[in-house]
């Protein structure tokens, strides 16, 4: 996932409002796709890469602005690409036991700024069974099912991280190679806007572990980062209405593991969609 970059001089940052079949869209489309098969071997060969829907994504990540949505677009391919045992294969079924297990969930309803909002509880993933690569993949295949939204490429996402059940046994998986991918996927590898990631019922021996992490962080990604602790009910209603937050966290919206059901009946129906984004031999 991309931070929301400052938008440069020159960007055409009112394009991000006008429908995909605008003129001025698919003229900015038609030209990030020149450039694309110009510069030969920088992204794979699928037919998805090239397609309208799949480059506009970039161009709003970025206000429209074509260098930084080129730079982009060569990330995510290149980030793809050198971590085959994250991207290489989405199909459902390589993380239906964390789904099963309820690790994430996804709000119906957006924040008052149009954010989507995801939930993951970490104490859902059981290190013993499931790697760290695969709780990555549960990330990455529900990036690439909201990114396909008009509305959450415009205005982002927001990510709610419960760390109730965190263990050293997680914080074992988190080497320096993950570390930098976590990193390259906040900061410029991905085309979404990340608006703010909240953590909640953090034990105090995960900080020094965090504070590893947001040292590969741009300022901008760290401002976005907020701890709310095990009181976290008035702070995180600071950011997040309660009427769209889970029962379980202060909210008066249904039950997160009605939440996480929902969402993995979705990633599971939406198997031939991610099948034809997987980067398979």
């Amino acid at each position: 996932m991309s931070h929301d970059e400052p938008r440069p001089s020159g960007s055409q940052g009112n394009l991000s409002h006008l429908p995909d079949d605008s003129p001025p869209v698919r003229a900015a489309v038609a030209e990030l796709r020149r450039r694309a098969e110009e510069e030969e071997g920088s992204i794979g060969s699928l037919p998805f890469l090239l397609s309208d829907a799949h480059l506009v994504r970039f161009l709003r990540a970025r206000d429209f602005d074509g260098d930084l949505a080129w730079k982009l677009l060569k990330n995510y391919h290149k980030w793809r690409t050198e971590y085959p045992e994250i991207g290489a294969d989405l199909r459902p079924y390589s993380v239906l036991g964390l789904l099963n297990n309820g690790y994430i969930g996804v709000l119906k309803e957006r924040d008052l700024h149009g954010s989507k909002v995801l939930i993951y509880r970490v104490g859902h993933w059981d290190p013993k069974m499931f790697t760290v690569y695969d709780a990555f993949r549960v990330s990455l295949i529900s990036s690439e099912l909201i990114v396909r939204e008009t509305e959450t490429q415009r205005n982002g996402v927001k990510v709610i991280f419960d760390l109730h059940g965190w263990r050293f046994a997680h914080a074992f998986q988190i080497s320096p190679t993950v570390v930098k991918i976590i990193a390259a996927v906040l900061t410029d590898s991905f085309p979404l806007k990340v608006r703010g990631i909240h953590l909640i019922n953090e034990p105090l021996f995960f900080h020094p572990f965090f504070a590893i992490i947001k040292s590969f962080l741009p300022e901008k990604i760290k401002a976005r980062v907020h701890m709310h602790g095990y009181h976290y009910g008035r702070s995180l209603q600071e950011h997040f209405p309660a009427s769209i937050l889970p029962q379980e966290y202060c909210g008066g919206s249904v039950s997160i593991e009605d939440l996480s059901r929902k969402w993995t009946d979705f990633i599971t129906e939406s198997e031939s969609y991610l099948q034809s984004i997987s980067q398979l031999e």
